[in-house]
């Protein structure tokens, strides 16, 4: 079994600090980098915080595993002064444009991609909590296949998380249509709504409030977000745009929505359905990460099962 890594988390907004809760909780040696504020709302809360440079050099001499926790835009700012050699991942929201980032500039980094899908529309530290993982899905977008790859998969599981492997492309197209659309289209219907007046406003009631939900969350770190997907998104945002205007030439022509709506229910229900865990596949060729992704199967159980070069992982 693959050590149990001290952890390092530079960011520490809802998800960053929640990744250094969910940490601790699970019996790890962690400290972070933040800004001023959240910094020393952490420390007040008895985390260690450092200096960015103090905290990546810590991480660098101790062996530990550095997770980025900043909005894209400040994701290469961190990266030069990564350190060579620096065991890291991510919990970003876009994962071809944060590869790509490490490329060039941390190149030398060990660097294993990851996601945690869960979240609120609240943000900050105070918006932390060490259970926010408990249940969710955490994808890993693996391009090197050493025990990186463990240190990752293995923070994942004592967060609560269930791990889902997949490419950046992969994941970036799936998370344009149930992320990154639902916030452009909160953002719309929160404007639409408001344009009706404050007797619109005072009507608005629970499937107003549900749909708007996500427009709630931090502007900046929305755009972010969403423009760093630019062009996935683009693609999801055309496929909601044709349906809309199915919709309103059938309104229009025949006073009719019967297609939209069924559509819309029938997929729906299957997102109600959708079993508890569903296989999914990554290739494995180095035989030291089988050997290690074995020993982690032996620890819980719970994600991976492996044949041949293939490891299967059980996600929620």
């Amino acid at each position: 079994m693959s050590r149990v890594r001290d952890v390092c988390v530079v960011g520490l907004g809802l998800i960053g600090g929640s990744v250094l809760r969910a940490a601790k909780a699970a019996g790890r040696t962690v400290w972070g980098a933040a800004e001023l504020a959240d910094a020393v709302k952490a420390e007040q809360d008895g985390f260690t915080v450092f200096p960015l440079d103090e905290a990546l050099a810590k991480a660098r001499d101790e062996d530990a595993l550095v997770v980025l926790a900043v909005p894209l835009p400040a994701v290469p700012d961190v990266l030069r002064k990564v350190r060579p050699g620096t065991r890291l991942t991510d919990v970003t929201s876009v994962k071809g444009p944060v590869s790509d980032a490490v490329h060039r500039y941390a190149p030398e980094a060990r660097f294993v991609g990851g996601h945690p899908m869960s979240g609120t529309s609240r943000s900050g530290w105070e918006a932390g909590r060490a259970d926010l993982f408990r249940g969710a899905a955490w994808v890993v977008t693996p391009e090197q296949l050493d025990d990186v790859l463990i240190d990752v998969i293995t923070l994942a599981l004592d967060t609560g998380a269930h791990v889902v492997p997949t490419t950046p492309e992969e994941h970036d197209a799936a998370v344009a249509r149930i992320s990154h659309l639902p916030h452009v289209m909160a953002a719309v219907l929160a404007a639409v709504g408001a344009d009706g007046g404050p007797l619109a406003l005072a009507l608005a009631a629970g499937s107003f409030g549900d749909g708007t939900r996500v427009a709630g969350s931090r502007p900046e770190l929305v755009r972010a977000m969403c423009e760093g997907n630019r062009d996935a998104l683009l693609g999801a945002v055309d496929d909601a745009l044709g349906r809309l205007g199915a919709a309103r030439g059938s309104l229009a022509s025949t006073g009719g929505l019967a297609k939209t709506i069924d559509a819309g229910h029938q997929a729906r229900q299957q997102l109600v359905t959708q079993p508890d865990r569903t296989p999914l596949t990554i290739d494995l060729t180095a035989p030291e990460a089988l050997d290690a992704l074995r020993s982690l199967g032996a620890r819980g159980g719970r994600i991976i099962a492996l044949n041949g070069t293939t490891a299967k992982a059980e996600t929620s």
